[in-house]
């Protein structure tokens, strides 16, 4: 009989077999070590490894959560969970362009959708590891797609409050008369404070944040919760600063000194220590940074104009200094970390009696009546505020007497016994350190003089020498760009000496001015002397050399002939495709024979109060591209990429970008677009457009709307027929496609105001943003806004308005807009 086991297969209960207890230790996304010893150590724990192992040691349960979609911008959380007996878990990214988790070491990290042009996958893996070693893991992935605008748009509002949209919070920062030293007592608000130098100014506009090291002075790019507050006070409501208005206004009359100080100290800018702490935003009053600089404070002459007989004064014999810079409007933030501010409208505040004309001419300066007149300076123009008319304590003092711009027959031609050429001393464009208080700012002349609107650097190329965007702010002046003689060097930006940075690029180049073609070409012309009309043998204005060409700008773009543009405003520089957007906020001198394919409309807007706005009433956003996509270009492709308009205007001959109640605007003029630093400046960056108008507050306050632009020439053509005065004419325009839901607007402001000046923290996080002006057309018994004491309630009666910069921020702690 052959030899026999006996049966082998006896075993007929339900316990398991180890290939069970395998599959079901890897069920429920577990991936455990691999091999044999990893599904033995699943099963028995430490049995199989030791005969006195302490119990059954289970690897923990992890589960990643079901993938998901989103889009570029937006904070992204990741849910996952771990079950079990985990000695530690965390999140790591396995794939996809690289971010930054917060919160890895948790179940719930987040973060921010990174830039992307098309969807693209990113995989992220929640790992667990027992105390004996056992891994688990579980993979999710998240799709991100192109950006898009998050948030529902704002409704028009007349009502006295900033509104923003859901989700979104408003901080008031810094208002009007905070004070920025010690031992400066609180504002009171009511006519009777005094010492503006030590005092936020009036008028809030143009803004630069620059990051600081969390300690110390040094300037710190990245960091997003302290740093410096540069901003421009532009102009002042006048009747709030006194108890009861201004006095010595009226004919004859004379401004007592003290209002007339204080109403010069609510001019210029300020700079503030900001920090952002648990409770949120807030400036350091007592900060050594805080700085105002006035229309009194020390300023040097920089570049070819430095020196030049032009700038000569009873102040200034040599013409290298002067005092102060006024009527600061735009901005420009230097990647060296210097503010650029900009004066605009400063040819208002002089005074020129009749007869000056006759006196220059016999003094054999003729041409300087010719450059007053460009410039907006007429005889019998009485100067803005009356300051001349103050009789100083000080008899020495001419701070209010350098306002009188007539020439005085008794003192030399030169202009160093009087102040016939003060106003030659202002239109430039100001640098200031913002972290070295005690630094004399400095006006750039290479830049040209003008109405400075804004001054935005072009996209920094090692190796290429920089572009410097400009507009005249008035009826039918010129873009204008700066490109330095020097190519740019990268280690720049983190110099120790940021003035003399300044020096190296913005005191030697060319300034060339802008012609757009109707075929949609453009040219920079140079304003060059001695090159085509911009010689002495000029007809219109004899040039003596570069520092007049420079001094009068605006007649040497005459001469060549540049294109006149419908009020020329702020510039911003998408940070990836380097095109140069320009605000036109409107033009009432427009007429139809006057239009052109830059400056195509001229219409009626009638309001529903009575009356009505003509010309170019609502503005347009005008674009270039430079040839070869490089800043030294002296050509360009342009079109327009949105015209301002209510949504209830003609859309055939109007309303050209197809505006509804979510996006139609009115006289662009702020603009900006989010930093390269944050997601909301890449791939495709945020275009951030304020208004400042006057034809469509029948229907609602000023605003701030956000925009993914498209890019130039992604439109078309088409023909516009202009019907004004009885007269009729037809232009072709070349515009880009309709912005759809690409603009919405994001916050509308309290009666009366502009909204101006914006800027952001590194990280898009934190938007600071400027209201100007509320309630401008009151007075102290008649006030007709109580922002910004509502903004969080009920103001209690009788606070008269202020100017104020706001923080917005995203309730979830998101990238703004997203």
């Amino acid at each position: 009989m052959s030899y026999h086991d006996g049966d082998t297969d006896t075993n007929r209960s339900g316990n398991p077999h180890i290939d069970d207890l395998v599959s079901a230790r890897y069920s429920r996304r577990q991936t455990l070590l691999g091999g044999l010893q990893a599904a033995s150590a699943a099963v028995f724990g430490g049995m199989l490894l030791s005969a006195c192992g302490d119990g059954d040691d289970e690897a923990a349960l992890v589960d990643a959560g079901a993938s998901a979609s989103t889009t570029s911008g937006k904070l992204v959380t990741l849910n996952g969970s771990v079950t079990g007996p985990a000695e530690s878990f965390g999140w790591a990214q396995v794939s996809g362009p690289t971010v930054a988790l917060s919160g890895a070491q948790t179940t719930t990290a987040t973060f921010t959708a990174p830039s992307v042009a098309a969807a693209t996958p990113l995989v992220f893996r929640l790992s667990s590891t027992s105390r004996d070693g056992v891994r688990s893991q579980a993979d999710t992935t998240v799709t991100v797609g192109p950006a898009q605008l998050g948030f529902t748009a704002v409704a028009k509002s007349l009502a006295d409050i900033v509104a923003v949209p859901a989700g979104y919070s408003v901080t008031v920062l810094y208002r009007l008369g905070d004070p920025i030293a010690a031992n400066v007592p609180a504002f009171a608000n009511n006519g009777a404070d005094t010492n503006f130098a030590l005092r936020a100014g009036d008028h809030h506009d143009g803004m630069s944040y620059f990051g600081m090291a969390a300690t110390g002075n040094a300037p710190d790019a990245t960091n997003s919760t302290r740093g410096l507050l540069a901003l421009n006070h532009e102009n002042i409501t006048q009747a709030y600063l006194h108890p009861n208005g201004a006095s010595g206004m009226g004919s004859g009359g004379v401004r007592p000194e003290a209002e007339a100080l204080k109403e010069m100290e609510c001019h210029g800018v300020s700079v503030i220590e900001i920090v952002r702490g648990a409770v949120g935003w807030s400036y350091v009053p007592n900060s050594g940074f805080n700085r105002r600089v006035t229309p009194l404070t020390p300023m040097s002459f920089s570049g070819p104009a430095r020196g030049t007989p032009q700038l000569r004064t009873r102040h200034s014999p040599d013409a290298t200094t002067g005092r102060g810079t006024i009527n600061n409007c735009a901005n420009g933030t230097m990647p060296w970390q210097t503010y650029l501010t900009n004066e605009e409208n400063w040819a208002g505040y002089f005074r020129r009696d009749a007869g000056d004309a006759a006196i220059r001419s016999a003094a054999a300066a003729a041409k300087e009546n010719v450059s007053l007149a460009r410039y907006g300076i007429r005889e019998g123009a009485g100067g803005n505020y009356k300051w001349t008319s103050v009789t100083p304590a000080d008899a020495a003092s001419t701070v209010y007497a350098r306002w009188n711009a007539t020439a005085a027959k008794d003192q030399p031609a030169d202009g160093s016994g009087d102040f016939r050429h003060e106003p030659f001393q202002f239109g430039w464009v100001v640098e200031i350190d913002p972290f070295d208080p005690a630094s004399t700012p400095r006006k750039r002349t290479a830049l040209g003089r003008m109405n400075h609107e804004g001054c935005q650097i072009g996209r920094t190329i090692t190796g290429v020498r920089p572009a410097f965007y400009m507009g005249d702010d008035a009826q039918n002046e010129y873009i204008y760009k700066f490109v330095s003689v020097t190519p740019w060097t990268a280690a720049d930006a983190s110099a120790a000496s940021r003035l003399a940075v300044g020096d190296k690029y913005l005191d030697a180049g060319t300034l060339y001015v802008a012609r757009f073609n109707a075929d949609g070409t453009g040219q920079w012309m140079p304003l060059v002397f001695g090159q085509g009309p911009l010689t002495p043998s000029n007809a219109a204005y004899a040039f003596a050399d570069q520092a007049d060409v420079l001094v009068n700008a605006r007649l040497a773009a005459d001469a060549l002939g540049a294109t006149r543009m419908d009020r020329p405003e702020w510039t911003a520089v998408n940070p990836t495709t380097g095109e140069m957007y320009c605000t036109l906020t409107n033009n009432s001198s427009r007429t139809a024979a006057g239009t052109d394919a830059a400056n195509p409309r001229a219409y009626s807007d009638p309001k529903s109060t009575g009356g009505a706005t003509s010309g170019n009433a609502n503005g347009h956003v005008i674009r270039l591209r430079e040839t070869g996509d490089t800043s030294e270009a002296t050509s360009f492709a342009w079109d327009i990429y949105a015209f301002g308009a209510g949504s209830d205007l003609d859309a055939t001959n109007i309303n050209l970008s197809g505006l509804d109640g979510s996006n139609d605007f009115s006289s662009p003029d702020g603009l900006w677009f989010s930093l390269p630093s944050n997601v909301a400046g890449q791939t495709t960056p945020v275009l951030w457009v304020e208004t400042d108008d006057g034809a469509f507050t029948d229907q609602t306050n000023c605003m701030l709307l956000a925009a993914i632009p498209g890019t130039v020439g992604d439109g078309g053509t088409k023909t516009v027929v202009n019907t004004l005065g009885g007269a009729s004419s037809s232009v072709t325009i070349r515009i880009g496609k309709a912005p759809g839901t690409t603009l919405r607007r994001f916050l509308v402001g309290p009666k009366e105001c502009e909204i101006t000046g914006i800027h952001s923290t590194p990280d898009g996080r934190s938007i600071f943003v400027n209201i100007q002006h509320p309630g401008e057309n009151g007075s102290p018994a008649n006030i007709t806004s109580n922002w910004p004491y509502n903004q969080s309630g009920t103001a209690a009666a009788g606070n008269r308005p202020r100017s104020a910069t706001i923080v917005i921020t995203k309730d979830d702690g998101g990238v703004v807009g997203f």
